[in-house]
């Protein structure tokens, strides 16, 4: 069965002199705008309380956070060796390399320091980040496949691609898969959950869950990164990092919706 042809898109955009605009940093750009348009129209509807200058502060926190965190997660959890041997290729981020799921622990870091300085809960800024967060992770799956990276498992199906570098077989396209469901469908479910303020963590928990259950998922159809496999029986890295994320977000929303029944009850915990 004949393959689709991989559309060879120049990964830069442009280029002035040294410098160079790739779709990749594009994508992190844009994904970063719409977790501050996320963050700016939430914080009006449902009456938060951040000013402008608030606003524009959570979108910087949240950025720098997520950069750091994404880079330097992507050394520890998949490039370990790499990082002992040679300290400074952390540095090196025009070499590729960059971890959702470190970029998450460096966003909750960035956004649990941000929330002391304004004196607003934690949960109620990561609810409103989360709404935007699937329109940045489809942009970054539609750069890893313009890419030519982060290909997918050998296949015969109609839709197969040959990737370059990945040899002469027809292969998933992964990266789109995972734009369709960890960003369009999940950025869909968002906003439907996102017309009426739910009680703290409630977002984060649906958006950690969804993501988790479409990574996992896709995981299957994605090849596993060559210089580490498989690493627990069929699983993947990114699955086996992908539990803990599942685990946390069923507990947020669990813990919101017994928070909202306590307050909705007040009397029910009397015996306690």
């Amino acid at each position: 069965m004949a393959a689709l042809a991989f559309p060879m898109i120049d990964p830069v955009i442009f280029e002035v002199g040294p410098f160079a605009v790739r779709w990749y940093g594009l994508a992190y750009v844009l994904g970063f705008i719409a977790g501050g348009l996320a963050i700016h129209f939430l914080n009006r509807r449902w009456k938060v309380g951040l000013s402008d200058d608030d606003v524009l502060s959570a979108f910087l926190w949240g950025s720098l956070g997520l950069v750091i965190g994404a880079r330097v997660g992507y050394m520890v959890f998949y490039a370990p060796a790499q990082l002992l041997a040679d300290p400074v290729s952390l540095f090196r981020t025009t070499e590729g390399g960059m971890s959702f799921h470190g970029g998450l622990i460096g966003i909750i870091v960035g956004g649990m320091l941000y929330s002391r300085r304004v004196g607003v809960p934690f949960l109620r800024i990561a609810d409103m980040v989360a709404v935007g967060a699937p329109v940045g992770i489809m942009l970054g799956r539609v750069a890893n496949f313009i890419n030519g990276e982060l290909w997918g498992r050998t296949t015969d199906v109609a839709w197969g691609m040959v990737f370059p570098g990945a040899g002469p077989e027809p292969r998933h396209p992964s990266q789109l898969y995972e734009a369709a469901l960890e960003g369009a469908v999940l950025f869909g479910i968002m906003l439907l959950l996102a017309r009426r303020r739910r009680p703290d963590g409630e977002m984060l928990g649906w958006m950690l869950s969804g993501y988790a259950v479409a990574r996992f998922t896709v995981e299957f159809f994605r090849e596993p990164d060559a210089h580490i496999g498989t690493v627990l029986g069929p699983l993947s890295m990114g699955q086996l990092l992908t539990v803990p994320v599942l685990i946390a977000g069923a507990w947020l929303v669990w813990r919101a919706r017994v928070a909202s029944g306590s307050e909705e009850d007040p009397g029910s915990e009397s015996g306690e």
